[in-house]
């Protein structure tokens, strides 16, 4: 058969395959990121119908999902709110840090791997999906909830981390010199800094650049200036969805309402084919030797992700049921997980096992994080933390 037939109908039975879970998923009232996952399992490598051919389309379509994501992560926000969310949880991200990093990096110096892997461990286990999180609050309707904003800004303080963590990590990876390692790091803290005053100074000139009365030509400059963005972002070792999050925080007012809606199908095709496409690539045959391991990791990072959103949440005046949801909604890992494990692989200073232990992790997390999002309010309610008197001296959430 010719080969971009083959490529033609395997991406027309992944697309009608999405579909139908994206069905199942709404009649269940849950989030259909774990069934595309799970989809995803089933024509990847050592699934039951394997894909060959969509590589190339799938990791750019991917990416794009991603940017798509991010970007329209920050137009829920202006620069104003976002630095302000910033001052308020620097604690938080402090706290996020510890409780998180740690448990990845202790593992990994139990299992005897050492300190390169324990360092690419801690931050497989540290970050959240901004992905997963961010389509999981839109989904679940809770995108103005009072405790979202405490939510997005550890998100952001987790992305903005990465800008410092990934070129340290490939420094300590490639065994680069000190100075080599402060370099990058400078380039990168500068980038961000330099787009966020922008953003704060010129974000109503941006808006009114992009802004046009004809949809087609809109959405021609937004895809534009967020690829651009995206790709620059990412040329000086700053995360590409770090910089679609801060375009998207520059463009403000009516012209922010106008690119969400026009954004939304593309958001909604493209991150469809991000979660699909990371099953693909999971190997499900590797992942037993590690599960045991991959699921005792996953429970004590679950409490502590769960204790630091609903800790942040409690020091911005949120009630309990907020901070609960805010706890839950940070449980999922993803696509920063998958990258830090991805570089550590490659660099060939970690042993083969840290590859299939992350996957584990991730794939239980990417999957059990938008379900737990999902019941950990009702839960709360079943235990007596919704009642009018449990909420008495809180503020309202």
């Amino acid at each position: 058969m010719d080969p971009t037939a083959l490529v033609l109908i395997e991406l027309g039975a992944i697309f009608l395959g999405l579909g139908v879970l994206g069905r199942l998923a709404a009649r269940m009232g849950i989030s259909p990121v774990p069934l595309y996952l799970v989809g995803g399992l089933f024509f990847g490598h050592g699934g039951f119908i394997p894909v060959t051919g969509i590589e190339e389309f799938g990791h750019i379509a991917s990416e794009l999902g991603v940017v798509l994501l991010l970007l329209m992560l920050g137009l829920e926000y202006t620069a104003k709110e976002l630095v302000t969310g910033l001052r308020q949880t620097w604690a938080a991200g402090i706290m996020d840090f510890v409780l998180n990093f740690t448990p990845g990096a202790a593992l990994a110096l139990i299992l005897g791997w050492g300190v390169v892997p324990a360092v690419v461990m801690g931050g497989v286990t540290w970050i959240s999906s901004s992905g997963i999180i961010a389509k999981v609050l839109s989904d679940l309707g809770r995108l103005g909830n009072r405790e979202t904003p405490t939510v997005l800004s550890i998100l952001v303080i987790e992305d903005l981390a990465m800008a410092v963590y990934l070129p340290i990590l490939t420094t300590v990876l490639a065994g680069a010199s000190f100075w080599g390692g402060l370099r990058a790091v400078g380039i990168a803290l500068l980038t961000v800094s330099l787009v966020l005053v922008i953003a704060l100074r010129y974000g109503a000139f941006i808006s009114r650049m992009l802004h046009s009365e004809d949809r087609e030509n809109f959405l021609l400059k937004l895809i534009g200036a967020a690829l651009l963005v995206a790709g620059i972002s990412a040329s000086l070792q700053v995360s590409a969805a770090v910089g679609a999050f801060l375009l998207g925080i520059a463009i403000s007012g009516a012209t922010a309402h106008s690119a969400t809606r026009v954004l939304e199908p593309l958001r909604d095709l493209f991150a469809a084919m991000f979660f699909v496409l990371f099953g693909i690539n999971t190997d499900p045959t590797a992942m037993p030797p590690v599960l045991i391991p991959a699921i005792l990791l996953a429970v004590v990072t679950t409490l502590t992700k769960v204790f630091t959103g609903g800790w942040a949440a409690k020091r911005a005046g949120v009630a309990r049921l907020g901070r609960i949801r805010a706890g839950a909604a940070l449980v999922a890992r993803g696509e920063f997980s998958i990258i830090i494990a991805g570089l550590g692989v490659s660099s060939g200073a970690v042993p083969a096992e840290l590859a299939a232990l992350a996957t584990a992790y991730v794939m239980i997390l990417a999957i059990l994080g938008p379900i737990i999002a999902k019941y950990a309010e009702p839960l709360g309610k079943k235990f007596g933390y919704g009642h009018p008197r449990a909420q008495a001296s809180q503020t309202p959430g």
